[in-house]
């Protein structure tokens, strides 16, 4: 799939902006300040319905203005579709309405409209910040590959504040609990056998891809550790929720004790490591960001067997702190994909062999750049 038109109205710092990007490869250059991320947030969003940056959602709008709009048309094997959101200013918050081709739907009917794969520089905590940026990834990548996953998480998500609710009130009701628990039991066990299956997956193809990059050794390895853990890995749907519901009743006093949940998939990790040891204990800067990246494809491979077409691949200042052969190796990975956003201050040295475009990016506004400058 791919944008074949972008248009936003007063979205960040973009006041109108009507973009038409190609296929292949569209190098998006500029100074810091002047839009290049905005533009791949509005793209991102599109996606996932969520900003990738923003602690408040009103902050997407601009400026003295009460209404922002993103609307795109998508290219797709099965034929062209329609996407936008309206964000609008409501007190201090916002309000996201969702449409595709033509018509409001809901979020997750939305879901899967437009697909992509972002990288930021603030992924580089997924490797060594708390776990819940891991389980955010993983909580992203499967929404896109699976609208049911979606529906696990939701219900589980509501379950798991009511339940912290009841638990941290005066007298928790014992038998509330146990219908919390009951329901917490039967979404949770699918939350945690999607990540099960869907980590399983990613290693090898991270691993793969690692691999190819900087060689087999050191090997990168990736382990889901879920809350709890399964007897000898065992992932049989069965013994998830048995394991689950067991786990659950033992914890009641503890839980009762510390007036919060404490067993369930929002506890759940994700192991990154680096021949055999901790990434984020032992690997360098440039390994964890080439990790990662080889993280970020593997989901692409993912979500586009998914999706049954490429997704967009979204990349913000992917090329910092990579020396010269993992920049290299880099870009020459991506010139097979349908469309790529790349954001940069300064034109990459090397560029993909395939179709690439290069746009400068100055004060919310997007030109093509001369030749000299995309050469």
């Amino acid at each position: 799939m791919r944008v074949t038109s972008l248009d936003l109205a007063n979205f960040r710092n973009y006041a109108a902006l009507h973009f038409e990007p190609p296929g292949g490869v569209c190098v998006l250059l500029g100074a810091n300040a002047q839009g290049k991320s905005n533009l791949l947030e509005a793209l991102s969003l599109l996606a996932t319905g969520k900003s990738f940056r923003a602690a408040r959602e009103a902050d997407l709008v601009a400026e003295g203005t009460p209404l922002a709009r993103i609307a795109a048309r998508v290219h797709r094997a099965g034929g062209d579709v329609t996407a936008g959101c309206f964000i609008t200013r409501v007190g201090e918050g916002a309000r996201k309405r969702f449409v595709r081709n033509g018509r409001t739907v809901a979020y997750a009917h939305f879901l899967g409209t437009l697909a992509a794969v972002t990288f930021l520089p603030s992924d580089l905590h997924v490797v060594g910040g708390p776990p819940a940026l891991r389980r955010r990834f993983l909580n992203a990548a499967l929404a896109q590959c699976d609208r049911t996953y979606y529906r696990h998480h939701a219900a589980y998500t509501k379950v798991i504040l009511q339940k912290n609710a009841l638990l941290k009130s005066a007298a928790p009701d014992e038998k509330l609990l146990a219908t919390y628990n009951a329901q917490l039991a039967d979404s949770g066990s699918q939350i945690i056998g999607a990540r099960a299956a869907y980590v399983r997956k990613l290693a090898a193809a991270a691993r793969e891809v690692h691999a190819r990059w900087v060689g087999p050794q050191p090997e990168l390895g990736v382990r889901y550790l879920p809350n709890p853990t399964l007897p000898d890995g065992d992932e049989s749907p069965g013994t998830v929720f048995a394991q689950l519901e067991k786990a659950l009743a033992a914890s009641a006093s503890a839980e009762m004790l510390r007036r919060s949940a404490l067993v369930g998939p929002h506890r759940d990790d994700m192991a990154l490591e680096l021949g055999g040891v901790a990434l984020e204990r032992y690997g360098s800067q440039g390994q964890q960001r080439t990790a990662l990246l080889a993280l970020k494809a593997a989901e692409y491979q993912l979500l586009a067997q998914a999706a049954g077409e490429p997704p967009l691949l979204l990349l913000d200042d992917v090329l910092s702190e990579l020396d010269a052969q993992r920049r290299h190796a880099f870009m020459l990975s991506i010139e097979d994909c349908e469309q790529v956003f790349v954001t940069a201050t300064d034109a990459p040295e090397t560029l993909p062999r395939t179709a690439t475009t290069v746009y400068e990016i100055r004060a919310g506004t997007v030109r093509r750049a001369p030749a000299a400058a995309a050469s």
